[in-house]
């Protein structure tokens, strides 16, 4: 049996070691510029390169070529590593006719517009939003629900491109900007609130294991305005882990993910109301995986290989039900020294430049928010760096 992996970005490492260890033929198909990268080749049967000098693949040429290497390879499945490779994937499936995730459903996993049309159809609180299609839908909207607003891409992943705007004389001057390629793009209220996410396993379409974790400065806040990264897991018997994993299930059932990985993010407003925000089919990213496998045993890459091939036969491995933090910021050091974060709860500092990025695990939910609180203060003192960097060192 054959396994293609689909990777634009050089991620999932334990997936494709899991894929190989269950004895299954692992191919990779990767960007040109990534030939050189560390992969874990141990478990790589045969790579095959795209040339990506425009930064993008065209989706023509990746199913030529698949379509050729399947002359001599029997594909059995196609999985995409990253968010942006989901829709490669899915066109393959169609194109090739392998099972999987197809056109219709990764829509739901990488179009904002259409993962929040299909949320709100099922019932689910999402913020007021309107596509960037018709004018005058868009003049109704400012006049009905207040600002401020998101500008944000329908297909950018994470808080990458999005613009906020307050009033309604700055929205047409940045849809001039945008041109032709503002349809591409939905409109909708922010919500000012702690953001939380969910990662997940799903196993024929049921929600087999899923964390809970809240974000410390809601990414968009340190995407945009600089700060420090963090997330830590909920208390699991807490009301808001519960509310969090029935609000998770329902998006995944409303979407259609049948089989895979999920990350999941939601936003609680001042009333409570826990409102989504977007999702996906993939293992989330900035060290996320680490975090849920730290306090759960469970490594999100590897067991999404398993229920990929196994199918009804997975099982789950033993879950622990620890709690972790996570810390990650841009430092002004080159090569921080980590170590003076001492304390016996650091299992892990991630050694990356420019970066100090720490996971720290304990069976107290008390314990883990008051070493984020005190590595929040100690990295903003000693490391962070405030203003923007160097290209070079957040190559």
């Amino acid at each position: 049996m054959t396994i293609l992996c689909v990777a634009s970005f050089e991620k999932g490492h334990a997936f494709l070691r899991s894929a190989k260890a269950l004895g299954w033929r692992v191919l990779l198909l990767t960007s040109k510029s990534l030939e050189g990268a560390p992969w874990p080749r141990e478990a790589i049967d045969e790579t095959f390169y795209i040339p990506d000098k425009d930064k993008e693949w065209r989706r023509e040429d990746v199913i030529l070529g698949v379509s050729y290497l399947a002359r001599r390879h029997r594909l059995d499945r196609i999985v995409a590593l990253d968010d942006y490779d989901v829709e490669t994937a899915a066109a393959l499936r169609e194109h090739l006719r392998v099972p999987g995730m197809g056109d219709t459903t990764a829509r739901y996993f990488r179009d904002k517009l259409a993962m929040r049309l299909r949320a709100k159809e099922a019932g689910i609180p999402v913020p007021e939003f309107v596509p960037v299609i018709h004018y005058p839908d868009l003049e109704e909207y400012m006049a009905r629900v207040p600002g401020p607003w998101l500008l944000k891409p329908r297909f950018e992943a994470s808080a990458l491109g999005i613009r906020k705007v307050h009033r309604p004389e700055e929205l047409w001057p940045a849809l001039d900007q945008l041109g032709d390629k503002q349809s591409f793009y939905v409109f909708e209220r922010f919500v000012p609130g702690e953001v939380f996410h969910v990662d997940s396993l799903v196993n024929d379409r049921a929600v087999i294991f899923a964390v809970a974790c809240r974000y410390g400065a809601p990414p968009m806040q340190v995407a945009h305005g600089g700060g420090i990264f963090s997330s830590r897991v909920l208390e699991y018997d807490s009301d808001d882990a519960r509310k969090l994993l029935h609000a998770n299930a329902c998006v995944l059932s409303a979407m259609g993910h049948v089989r895979g990985a999920s990350h999941t993010e939601f936003i609680r407003s001042d009333d409570g109301t826990f409102h989504f925000l977007e999702t996906s089919a993939r293992v989330g990213g900035a060290n996320i995986a680490e975090l849920v496998e730290t306090a759960s045993n469970v490594n999100l890459w590897a067991e999404w290989a398993r229920v990929e091939i196994l199918g009804e036969d997975y099982r789950l491995p033993e879950v622990r039900r620890d709690y972790a933090g996570l810390l990650v910021s841009l430092a002004r050091q080159e090569w921080p020294d980590q170590s003076v974060f001492a304390d016996p709860e650091v299992v892990m500092r991630i050694p990356k430049r420019y970066h100090v990025a720490l996971i720290w695990r304990s069976p107290s939910a008390d314990r883990v928010v008051e070493l984020q609180r005190q590595y929040i203060e100690r990295v903003q003192r000693d490391f962070h760096a405030s203003a923007p960097l160097p290209a070079k060192a957040t190559e």
